[in-house]
């Protein structure tokens, strides 16, 4: 069987910068080498796309940007080209693709950007689309759209920072009516893996809230506080997509923060979760209609709350899940059967399946 050309995708100009090298070395290394040749693009802070060939185990620790052999090298918008353009001083190649796996977390990667790209090379990709991908993306977007599906949530109330800016006490009034006290959530509507999101519990520590996320986004979105476990759910497919045993998170710090997610290890979790059985097929059941009513497909981990009094409220979704040791999304796969070289493989089998191929 002749192997098909695969292109990992990492790194990107985002605050997810590390963690998508981290996630790419796990994904290298369990694509089936008898299946695939594997070309690996990095992406720099800088925004540079380059081609690199070295040791997997230099992606991880940033070393790869200094190695000798990169050269310059992009995936071609044009469907006529069908792959990546090699760019080596003056003289440049083509590299046929068949399929694209872009482990890029956050902006510029995870938000319908590249997605877009992909959609106009007419290379297959894995993950979701354009729509899915920025709808997800965008907090306030997400909690408008599970609005209009039913999908409970927290109470949320959202405004752009140069509007605050202008008129702050509006603004400071407009979380504290909309949202009935303290303490409360300010996120960064664009941004991932929790950064830039800060818990308030008065107004001097709101306005120092909304200045960090603004520092990560234009849009703002604050939230009520919720009291209850964190859960989360890995759902895999197209137009038929499965949803996980879920599992739940014991955050080392006071939320499921950037640190606690990918650098303390003192964060546990629990897989099934520590929630009866009943609220489990909850949790699936909501994850599979939220992720058919934005239009997921391929994968995403929907993160809830579960309070004590059983209420399931979606938190959010995440279409690019990471990929790193410890995080949960190849965890609850791996729960369920599914893991390492399978579950990548399967990965980009939905990515065929999606592209008709």
């Amino acid at each position: 069987m002749q192997k098909k050309s695969i292109a990992v995708i990492f790194g990107g100009k985002s605050s997810e910068h590390e963690v998508s090298r981290v996630s790419a070395s796990y994904v290298i290394q369990n694509i089936p080498a008898d299946k695939y040749n594997i070309y690996t693009i990095g992406i720099t802070k800088q925004g540079r796309w380059l081609l690199y060939s070295g040791p997997v185990d230099a992606i991880a620790d940033g070393s790869w940007e200094h190695d000798a052999g990169n050269k310059r090298a992009f995936i071609a918008p044009a469907p006529t080209v069908g792959g990546m353009v090699v760019l080596d001083g003056s003289t440049s190649s083509i590299v046929p693709l068949d399929v694209i796996f872009p482990v890029l977390h956050g902006k510029n990667g995870e938000d319908g950007t590249i997605q877009g790209l992909f959609e106009l090379s007419g290379i297959p990709y894995v993950g979701c689309g354009v729509l899915a991908s920025a709808g997800c993306m965008d907090k306030a977007v997400t909690n408008i759209l599970l609005e209009h599906f039913g999908i409970d949530q927290a109470a949320f109330t959202w405004f752009y920072a140069s509007d605050y800016q202008k008129n702050p006490r509006k603004y400071l009034d407009q979380v504290e009516n909309e949202l009935k006290g303290y303490p409360v959530f300010v996120k960064p509507a664009n941004a991932g893996s929790s950064v830039g999101i800060s818990k308030a519990h008065d107004r001097d520590e709101l306005q120092k809230a909304i200045e960090l996320a603004a520092k990560e986004d234009s849009k703002l979105v604050i939230e009520e506080n919720i009291v209850g476990y964190e859960v989360e759910c890995a759902v895999m497919g197209n137009d038929e997509p499965v949803a996980s045993v879920p599992g739940q998170i014991a955050p080392a710090s006071e939320f499921y923060d950037y640190d606690a997610k990918y650098n303390n290890a003192q964060s546990q979790l629990f897989i099934p979760a520590k929630i009866s059985t009943e609220l489990q097929e909850t949790v699936k059941a909501t994850a599979l209609k939220a992720y058919r009513a934005i239009g997921c497909t391929g994968l995403s981990r929907v993160d809830f709350f579960v309070t004590e009094d059983g209420r399931v409220l979606l938190n959010e979704i995440n279409t690019l899940p990471g990929f790193t040791s410890i995080s949960m999304y190849p965890k609850l796969k791996a729960a369920d059967g599914l893991e390492g070289s399978d579950l990548i493989e399967t990965l980009i089998q939905y990515a065929f399946e999606r592209a008709g191929k």
